[in-house]
């Protein structure tokens, strides 16, 4: 992972529709179907700068905890673009779904990850996805592989849309109460294809934000 230091926080205008998305495999009980209407933002600044933690280095590629328990397997199974731009945003879209699930582990939508790697609507999908685990009462665990991923930079070399599909088939729902973890059987829910559009943060050397995510559910395509 990169080692760049994190600049004071700041953020661009982001609008989406975003749909919220499984964890688990054929559990419709832990399925979250609802739609996310998103809206103009605007800039906005986070009320302090978030601070290093004492996670192993590779674990804060910015200065920011995004590490993860063990059962819980995030697998970017992609190729580095060519494009400098590219391959730092790729490299923060990973790091924003680490952040997510950083936050479902630790049961909070207040995690410095998600102030350094999402804004706008890119941040309200984030909190979206972590409040329905937990008031669900579920966390994660198994491996989730992320695969076939694109990029594609705009005009103004300031934003990069990643896009990839997402294999959730071995990666579940647990209950936090219980540790039970929710199986189903094997279907096309498990499979979505994303597109992150990533920003370029102007006040950071490099650091690159999700503004906007798009998911295609239920993705043919990615099977």
């Amino acid at each position: 992972m990169k080692r760049r230091p994190l600049p004071v926080a700041a953020a661009l205008v982001a609008t989406a529709a975003l749909l919220l998305t499984a964890c688990g495999s054929g559990d419709d009980s832990s399925k979250d179907n609802d739609k996310i209407a998103g809206a103009d933002t605007g800039s906005e600044t986070p009320k302090e700068s978030p601070e290093p933690s004492a996670a192993p280095a590779e674990d804060k590629p910015d200065g920011v905890d995004v590490s993860l328990p063990k059962d819980m397997n995030l697998v970017f199974d992609w190729d580095k673009p060519e494009k400098e731009n590219e391959a730092a945003a790729m490299e923060d879209a990973a790091n924003y779904v680490r952040a997510i699930y950083r936050g479902v582990d630790k049961r909070t939508t207040d995690e410095a990850a998600l102030v350094a790697y999402s804004t706008g609507d890119g941040l309200k999908y984030a909190k979206t996805q972590i409040d329905v685990r937990i008031e669900g009462g579920w966390t994660a665990t198994g491996t989730r592989r992320h695969y076939q991923a694109t990029t594609r930079s705009a005009s103004n070399g300031n934003s990069v849309e990643v896009a990839f599909c997402v294999d959730s088939s071995k990666f579940y729902s647990k209950e936090v109460k219980t540790e039970k973890v929710l199986k189903g059987k094997p279907s096309i829910t498990d499979f979505d294809y994303f597109k992150i559009i990533m920003v370029k943060r102007p006040t950071g050397e490099g650091l690159w934000q999700a503004s906007k995510v798009f998911v295609e559910a239920k993705a043919a395509k990615c099977q």
